[in-house]
């Protein structure tokens, strides 16, 4: 019981830890608003995400993975607010810059909706593996493959750093944010029944989250006093927000 209790407050910490980051965007878009245009802003990032969000939300489904209910809240949360950025996006995009998103957005849902029905048709509610649904064993790999991408992204963002030994475009927020919803993930995947899949890519996370940080206070007193540190850019990344 008292397992359960501290999963459950460590769930809901990480809950809005999550959902700070997925707001996290808002600046963007306002400013794309304001603007009237999406200048040479990356839709990927946010496209990448919807689908990670969907595929968490089929991974704490009563029938997929049981008693995982904050899993399917804070990823249904995200994929809603997304799907805002997308519609903005969209909205004030060019025609090109339309098509790519319908088409990307359009092979994300024939990609879920195959990988759904491939696994709620071929695996057995009943069958189990490493002592959990098989189902839950399937659709907990994928999710981690693209939890593990999108943790790993921001990472290209330090051979620039390297490079310019400037972090002008490593927003310190959002690197202890996405540093902090590592680790309280990971608490969560390891209180109680150890949640392998949650801590795999949340475990990673945290690592990636840690060696920015640590990149971030080396080439910090080397950056230009002139440049602006919010981390603002035309090839702004979105940080990984999934569980």
């Amino acid at each position: 019981m008292v397992h359960t209790d501290a999963r459950f407050v460590v769930g809901v910490v990480g809950n809005v830890i999550s959902g700070g980051l997925f707001l996290s965007p808002i600046p963007t878009f306002i400013q794309i608003w304001r603007k009237k245009d999406v200048e040479a802003f990356d839709p990927r990032p946010y496209l990448t995400t919807v689908l990670n969000c969907l595929f968490w939300c089929y991974y704490g489904l009563p029938f997929v993975n049981p008693n995982s209910i904050l899993v399917v809240t804070i990823n249904g949360i995200g994929l809603f607010i997304e799907l805002i950025y997308l519609i903005i996006f969209f909205y004030y995009a060019a025609a090109k810059g339309r098509k790519r998103v319908a088409t990307y957005f359009i092979c994300e849902l024939i990609l879920f909706g195959a990988l759904v029905a491939a696994t709620m048709l071929a695996i057995p509610e009943h069958k189990t593996a490493m002592n959990r649904p098989l189902r839950a064993v399937v659709v907990g790999a994928i999710c981690d493959f693209f939890n593990v991408l999108m943790y790993g992204s921001p990472l290209f963002n330090v051979r620039d750093v390297i490079k310019t030994r400037s972090v002008k475009y490593m927003p310190f927020t959002l690197l202890v944010a996405n540093f902090l919803n590592g680790c309280c993930w990971t608490s969560y995947a390891l209180i109680g029944k150890v949640d392998y899949f949650i801590l795999i890519s949340n475990g990673l996370g945290a690592i990636f989250g840690a060696f920015q940080l640590i990149v971030y206070a080396r080439y910090y007193k080397t950056t230009p006093k002139d440049e602006d540190l919010s981390g603002k850019t035309t090839n702004e990344v979105q940080l990984c927000t999934n569980v």
